[in-house]
């Protein structure tokens, strides 16, 4: 669990400092005149799309079970960061975080369902779902499915890590 945390705290920190230093790029190409250096793309929010099957009769997972994709607008096989928000299972809601905006990939951002209405492994099937979703449409919007990452925060990084450790939930959906 240490170990866990551990690789938690350090990839948060990479981040953070990975994120800091392209803006100081940015603001310096930009003060400088530099802007054609340094452009900033469009982007564009898809909100709320079902990843689940349109026959679904459970009404709490349609409610949750959407994600929304935000994507650069005139670009093509970009990488794609599928993600999970935090809320120790048990509450959050889908959100695209501030540090993985205007960086030149999409951001596929997830609800799922959370307990104590759902059960354990609801949250990791619906996990999966996005995933394969993901893998299924992303090039509908410009991406590459070659290029696609899974990430989380707290709960949302457990649900990333669940997904690549133990592969019966992907291979339920041929991935």
């Amino acid at each position: 669990i240490l170990f866990f945390f551990f690789i938690i705290f350090c990839f948060s920190f990479f981040f953070f400092f990975f994120f800091q230093a392209e803006d100081g790029i940015r603001d310096f190409c930009l003060s400088r005149g530099l802007g054609d250096v340094y452009k900033r793309q469009v982007y564009k929010t898809v909100k709320d799309l079902p990843y689940i099957a349109k026959s679904e009769t459970d009404a709490y997972r349609k409610e949750r079970c959407k994600l929304d994709v935000y994507y650069p607008v005139d670009k093509k096989d970009f990488p794609t960061i599928v993600w999970f928000h935090g809320g120790g299972l048990e509450g959050g809601g889908k959100h695209i975080p501030q540090e993985l905006m205007n960086r030149g990939f999409a951001v596929v951002a997830v609800n799922y369902r959370l307990s104590p209405k759902a059960k354990n492994p609801a949250y990791i099937e619906d996990a999966a779902a996005a995933v394969a979703w993901t893998f299924n449409h992303i090039e509908e919007y410009g991406g590459s499915k070659d290029k696609i990452f899974v990430s989380g925060h707290s709960a949302g990084g457990y649900l990333a890590l669940i997904l690549a450790m133990d592969k019966k939930y992907m291979e339920a959906y041929g991935a």
